[in-house]
């Protein structure tokens, strides 16, 4: 360690939800994955350990936190992930705090024996036991005051013509809290189009009761129906679309596009000025639709330890995965909503 970690001292947190909130509104790096009320989610919906680590300075102070959940399965792996399920968590604060949180998640790795400690973070970090895998990136977009300065200017011409389809469609934005079913509904059927395990409901309606203020559900209906929708994490000046679907049966209308305009207008209307899009693969589809927005690229430099060499945690739509995952697209939604949150509660 350096002097200036020689002076901190890392434990466990003990104390209550609101010192830890208020601690994290004033050190750097704060996102949304980092709220305290995440310990309750990850316990509480997906029974899952969560490990909550502080830095403080020689007067007492908070220099640095670290939410940490372990997620643990015969059939996936065993790991300890900051945060599992979202786009962002590791340590954060001052650089010293930042590389005696990220040691101690080393150390404590090693104590429990698991298979890989993966700590997702925006902003490197030098100096500390972990290497680091910059195998996603995230993309972000500045908005502006208003919307409409947002679509005179911050978006291209061709972008504005495929969100007019939706709407001269008939199809309409709704927001908030109630619209959580029908989010439900669309990223259920979303998910095994893709061939892989849905997330349980129980998770966004925990979501929606420890985080209400946090959390923006998003649905773009056609003549009643759920077509498109969203659910968003919003913290501080920033929005994360973090979870999203659209129907394949209305994909020629697409839905998909007047989904991100309305996330968007919905930010604008929030204050909120940057816009996170969530993280994806470089070059992938997912990367390429995501930057026709006027958007710029973040690689996302997450750090990790393994004992054993694993390289990242699992996704079921891997190579490895490639059988399961075809077979898992021919099954019927009632089915794949019933199996497959017990499923992706241990894919982190």
């Amino acid at each position: 360690m350096t002097a200036h970690q020689d002076q901190l001292v890392v434990e466990a947190f003990s104390g209550q939800a609101e010192e830890w909130d208020r601690a994290l509104a004033d050190l750097p790096g704060a996102t949304v994955c980092h709220l305290h009320g995440w310990k309750d989610v990850m316990e509480d919906a997906l029974g899952h350990r969560s490990h909550f680590w502080v830095a403080r300075d020689p007067d007492g102070a908070i220099a640095g936190l670290l939410p940490l959940v372990r997620v643990r399965s015969r059939l996936f792996g065993d790991y300890l992930v900051s945060m599992p399920f979202l786009n962002d968590g590791g340590p954060i604060g001052t650089d010293p705090a930042r590389r005696a949180l990220a040691s101690k998640a080393a150390d404590l790795a090693g104590e429990l024996g698991v298979e890989l400690l993966e700590l997702r973070s925006r902003v490197a970090l030098e100096e500390t036991p972990l290497s680091t895998n910059a195998r996603k990136l995230t993309v972000l977009k500045t908005l502006p005051g208003t919307t409409e300065e947002l679509w005179e200017n911050g978006i291209k011409s061709k972008t504005r013509s495929q969100i007019r389809r939706p709407m001269k469609e008939g199809m309409v934005v709704e927001v908030g809290l109630e619209q959580l079913d029908a989010f439900y509904d669309v990223f259920g059927t979303t998910m095994r189009d893709l061939g892989t395990p849905v997330l349980p409901k129980k998770f966004f309606r925990a979501i929606a009761d420890v985080l209400p203020d946090e959390v923006v559900f998003l649905v773009v209906r056609h003549e009643g129906t759920a077509v498109a929708a969203a659910c968003c994490l919003t913290y501080g000046p920033e929005l994360e679309i973090t979870w999203a679907g659209s129907s394949r049966a209305h994909q020629k209308m697409a839905p998909n596009m007047l989904l991100y305009w309305g996330v968007m207008e919905e930010a604008v209307k929030r204050g909120v000025t940057l816009f996170n899009f969530g993280r994806c693969s470089p070059g992938s589809g997912t990367h390429r639709f995501k930057r026709q927005w006027e958007s710029e690229d973040l690689p996302l430099p997450w750090l990790q330890w393994s004992r054993s060499g694993v390289a990242s945690t699992p996704t079921p739509t891997g190579t490895k995965y490639q059988v399961a995952t075809a077979a898992w697209q021919r099954l019927p939604v009632p089915v794949t909503n019933v199996i497959g949150p017990p499923l992706s509660r241990l894919i982190p």
